[in-house]
């Protein structure tokens, strides 16, 4: 049990250092590769055109962006 504590306060402590890091300098943690954009992939897939799941999902986020415009714009207070 003593080994399970050292190691969960070890690890809160990690957590800790990282967020007063994230805290004073304000840059996001990232990876040492730089992900999908270090090796030249704009998106995940490479379709010239989004698939109709994305369409969709794209569309609602569209409809609700402009919902909230109007709500914005409308607004009493």
């Amino acid at each position: 049990m003593s080994t399970f504590l050292a190691t969960f306060g070890a690890m809160l402590l990690v957590f800790g250092l990282m967020s007063v890091g994230y805290l004073f300098k304000k840059k996001a943690i990232s990876g040492s590769c730089g992900g999908l954009a270090g090796v030249g992939i704009d998106k995940e897939c490479d379709c010239p055109e989004p698939c109709d799941r994305r369409k969709a999902k794209m569309a609602k986020e569209a409809a609700e962006a402009e919902r909230r415009e109007r709500l914005a714009q409308h607004r009493i207070l």
